[in-house]
């Protein structure tokens, strides 16, 4: 199986898919500014106490406020505020955390309006972004996730994933990792360290306790409430800490910037990768030259075509998502409806756990699977979903299907669920019913050109545009494209895009900067 990850980079967002065997089975798309992520540490304020839910509403600079429960508040909690007050005292020297001493836990069945009180300034990070209407959800247990580990403050033992099965190799890093780690730390062992050096541990394991001295740094130095304190990776880094595989066959990237970022990542966890980071410069967009932006318009939506006809109905609730599986048009098979329901119902077993991964689907799943009447079907079925999943990194449990066919999975929710709008809005009434005439498009374009070049003095730009009407520029020995060069110099390039709708364009200067060229009444209003 080859296995490639692709990045697009855009001024306004950056978009991430991963294909195995050229198949789009991930995909991740965040506005370049957005301001929270999993992971990021923030010093915040205590909004409002709510001994009802035994939680609280804590201010972290976000929209909504961020909510933390009691439970959440974890064991050493009383350390960490003991810590923090010792730290604040002195704005000059650090406080080292090696010589704090430790608090007695946290009781589990407290109260938390006897721990917290309104304006107490906490330690928290962001386990949970904010979904629908709800903030983000935080923990005070904080940690800090590298390739091999995860360094935990205030922790004091070493746990080894259980993912690693032999017992010589986990005691091998658990004795290796205690001798290395300082006081007032504890660690949790990823899989991936199974087999690795001591020096590659070490040298991670450096890098962790460097991330939380500079947190605990910026919280002494300033006194802004709320103040982030550690931003967790970019989104490309991030992905590629949990995803990365060695038997990748290829990294690329649009962007001079995040290339360098991910190519100095895998330097510094697998240098002898390094070299499948490559620097995309195509004139075609990064996704359409991968068949990325195909299977998105594809695999997103309402209903979802696989095999032979059949297809998946996927709705999504406040409270759960719901699939249907249909067999369509699908001719019956010759030895019955019984097989012909098998064969359907594995198919969209196949195309299910391919949507959960790149839908990011969380929560409560309910699946309802064509009837069959043979339990060994039934087991079937079950056993090929389960295999399914083993792929997915997020925690999952199935149930077997239930007496009225339905199966029931849970996925672990961190973020919203993908939700990609594939049907393409009229580009042109933005909603009226009433378009100009379409032969005049070229018309407009030109005088968009002519603005561009001749009152704004623009030379050099792109022009973006569906690939019918890319075709049409382009065709004929003298192109409509070649008019435009000779009229208003050779500095104007056209680029089909597959992401762009019938009679859509966008104007790009040679920075890759969005220019908008939209007319006032263009604009839907």
């Amino acid at each position: 199986m080859t296995s490639e990850v692709i990045i697009d980079v855009q001024p306004k967002e950056i978009s991430i898919a991963l294909l195995e065997d050229k198949n789009l089975v991930e995909y991740q798309n965040e506005p370049r500014e957005a301001s929270f992520a999993v992971g990021n540490i923030y010093v915040g304020k205590v909004r409002k106490l709510m001994p009802g839910l035994n939680a609280c509403f804590v201010d972290v600079g976000s929209e909504k406020d961020a909510f933390l429960h009691y439970l959440d508040l974890g064991l050493q909690f009383s350390s960490y505020e003991k810590y923090l007050k010792q730290v604040a005292s002195d704005r000059k020297k650090l406080y080292p955390i090696q010589k704090a001493t430790n608090q007695p836990v946290l009781p589990k069945e407290g109260s938390i309006q006897n721990v917290l009180k309104v304006g107490q300034e906490i330690l928290v990070q962001v386990v949970k972004e904010p979904i629908n209407t709800k903030g983000p959800r935080l923990t005070c247990e904080l940690s800090f996730a590298g390739r091999y580990m995860v360094l935990i403050p205030f922790g004091d033992k070493v746990s080894v994933s259980s993912k690693i099965k032999r017992g010589e190799e986990r005691s091998r890093l658990k004795q290796l990792v205690q001798s290395m780690k300082p006081k007032n730390f504890g660690v949790i062992v990823r899989t991936v360290a199974e087999g690795k050096r001591a020096a590659e541990l070490d040298q991670e394991l450096k890098v962790l306790l460097k991330r939380w001295e500079d947190a605990i740094i910026k919280f002494q130095k300033t006194t802004e409430r709320p103040q982030l304190l550690f931003e967790e990776q970019t989104r490309a880094v991030a992905l590629l800490r949990d995803l990365f595989n060695p038997t990748y066959d290829g990294i690329y990237v649009n962007d001079a910037e995040i290339h360098s970022q991910i190519h100095d990542y895998l330097s510094l966890i697998a240098p002898d990768k390094a070299e499948i980071v490559k620097l995309y410069n195509g004139k075609v967009p990064i996704f359409d030259n991968f068949n990325v932006t195909k299977q998105i318009k594809s695999g997103f939506g309402r209903t979802v075509n696989y095999k032979r006809g059949a297809y998946l109905i996927i709705e999504h609730t406040e409270a759960m998502h719901v699939v249907d599986v249909n067999s369509g048009t699908r001719i019956k098979k010759e030895n019955g409806q019984e097989a012909n329901a098998l064969e359907t119902n594995l198919g969209a077993a196949d195309e299910l756990a391919r949507q959960l991964r790149l839908r990011d689907m969380g929560g409560i799943i309910v699946v309802d699977f064509i009837d069959m009447n043979l339990a060994e079907d039934r087991q079937l079925l079950y056993e090929r979903m389960c295999e399914n999943m083993k792929k997915d990194r997020a925690r999952h449990n199935i149930l077997p299907l239930s007496k009225f066919g339905l199966m029931q999975i849970t996925r672990q929710r961190v973020r919203p669920a993908m939700d990609v709008a594939v049907e393409e809005p009229c580009p042109t009434c933005h909603g009226t019913g009433k378009i100009k005439s379409s032969i005049l498009f070229t018309d407009q374009l030109e005088s968009k050109i002519d603005i561009l070049v001749n009152k704004i003095g623009m030379k050099r730009f792109t022009l973006h545009v569906h690939p019918y009407v890319a075709a049409f520029i382009n065709q004929g020995v003298f192109s409509l494209k070649r008019r435009w060069q000779l009229k208003y110099g050779f500095g104007i390039k056209i680029v089909p895009s597959q992401k762009m709708a019938f009679l859509q364009y966008e104007f790009y200067d040679d920075k890759r900067q969005f220019i908008d060229m939209q007319e006032e009444n263009e604009v839907s209003k």
